[in-house]
């Protein structure tokens, strides 16, 4: 066994892998270029791991067996490519973790509805009475929960970043979504190295276990037709009936059909609503009958789920104007799901650290939805130029608070004023929680 363990990043991921590393009698040293939070410090000293945060000691690094890397560090980072240079393995916490896990591992990955996903496969399967983990980029560190009590099954989380650093780990359960560009900065701008990372969810994965995935997404549908997969396939469709998966039957229905038994849900019996949910819904009603749920647990709960904080969250009415925080939305894609939900007049909050962004695919919904936008953000001039012919009222401002009192000046009763940026956060906020959080408050304060 490699003796020296180096972790690399202090936050969740990071200290949970540091934890489970020294449980299992590695020598284990963390080190964080950044400030340690005060809750990961006091774990670390609980346990007696060596570490260090406001720079990097090189050569205990490069004295290491193996480095599991946090996955906000991207790998073209100079230490890390120094790292492998070394001929050092540089692995993510979510490989270590699952060495030495027995649980079954349910799996989810896209673009756009991961969290959800996964919050309602556990909630599924929590509601069934299985001994059920969350984690994964969701949740407590898969790593820190193997450590202190392993479970019967696992539901993760995965992102590419994660993906990237998996060589050996195999899902029971693979999901995926859907792939549309995302985080393009971090695969050189190449979107087909991006679906070859969130393909990484498939890697090892034998006739006995299974892969569910969206029969609709176009750029699934392609790779798939050009590679040979080894799993069971489960497709899901809101566009056609599907055989051994799931579908949306006349906009009503979604029909799950596994071993040749089928569940029928009726959408307006679900808590989530819009296509995009449909879509999440099947792909955790497909992974829940795989491992054998009753079908009654998971009608009850579809009706039962809360979905997250920040994802098409309601945050209430002022004089009869509804306010929906969707702050979790950093991309396009995510954006034009919660604009398709929408069933009545919008004024959108948009803007923020752009992605290199095409808004070309939310025009159609900016015109037959959207009476008016408000820019939040330090640069609005790629979002002032792609919607100015399809809106008659742009307006910039650079505070959640000015946003939300602009916005609520330009509704009427009935309307719904919608933060969903299509953006990162980073020019104006620490992360997309606080976008949503400043949002919120805004909204209470008027």
């Amino acid at each position: 066994m490699d003796s020296k363990i180096v972790i690399l990043g202090g936050g969740e991921s990071g200290t949970g892998a540091a934890i489970l590393a020294k449980k299992r009698g590695f020598d284990v040293f963390l080190s964080d270029s950044g400030k340690i939070k005060e809750k990961y410090k006091n774990a670390l000293i609980h346990y007696e791991i060596d570490w260090e945060e406001g720079g990097h000691s090189l050569e205990r690094i490069f004295s290491a067996n193996e480095v599991i890397k946090s996955p906000g560090i991207p790998d073209k980072a100079s230490l890390i490519m120094q790292i492998k240079e070394r001929g050092i393995s540089v692995i993510s916490e979510i490989e270590f973790a699952a060495r030495f896990s027995k649980a079954k591992k349910i799996c989810i990955t896209g673009s756009n509805g991961k969290t959800t996903t996964t919050l309602l496969t556990y909630h599924i399967l929590k509601k069934a009475g299985y001994n059920v983990g969350i984690g994964g980029n969701v949740g407590k560190s898969y790593a820190w929960q193997v450590a202190e009590n392993d479970f019967e099954y696992f539901v993760l989380e995965i992102s590419s970043f994660q993906l990237d650093g998996m060589f050996d780990f195999k899902a029971d359960i693979s999901v995926l979504l859907n792939i549309t560009p995302d985080h393009l900065d971090r695969y050189e701008y190449s979107f087909e190295k991006y679906v070859e990372s969130k393909m990484r969810i498939l890697q090892n994965q034998t006739h006995d276990d299974h892969f569910i995935y969206n029969a609709d997404d176009p750029v699934i549908s392609e790779w798939l037709k050009n590679k040979h997969t080894l799993p069971q396939q489960h497709p899901f469709s809101a566009k056609v009936e599907t055989i051994s998966g799931g579908f949306l039957k006349d906009k009503k229905e979604i029909v799950i059909n596994i071993n040749n038994v089928e569940l029928k849900i009726d959408t307006m019996e679900m808590t989530i609503q819009g296509i995009h949910n449909a879509y999440n819904s099947m792909a955790s009603g497909i992974a829940a009958r795989l491992v054998d749920v009753r079908k009654d647990f998971i009608k009850q709960s579809f009706s039962d789920f809360q979905n997250i904080e920040h994802r098409l969250e309601s945050v209430g009415y002022v004089k009869g104007i509804e306010f929906i925080n969707d702050s979790k939305a950093t991309n396009v894609n995510s954006t034009w799901y919660a604009l398709e939900s929408m069933t009545k007049p919008v004024i959108w909050i948009v803007g923020g650290q752009e992605k290199s962004n095409d808004y070309s695919e939310l025009i159609p919904l900016v015109q037959s939805k959207v009476k008016a936008i408000v820019c939040l953000g330090k640069n609005n001039k790629n979002i002032i130029k792609a919607f100015k012919k399809y809106s008659s009222q742009i307006i910039e401002t650079t505070s959640a608070e000015d946003a939300v009192q602009t916005a609520y000046k330009l509704g009427s009763p009935g309307d719904i004023v919608l933060l969903s940026p299509a953006c990162a956060s980073f020019d104006l906020f620490e992360n997309f929680e606080e976008r949503g959080h400043k949002f919120k408050q805004a909204v209470y304060d008027l």
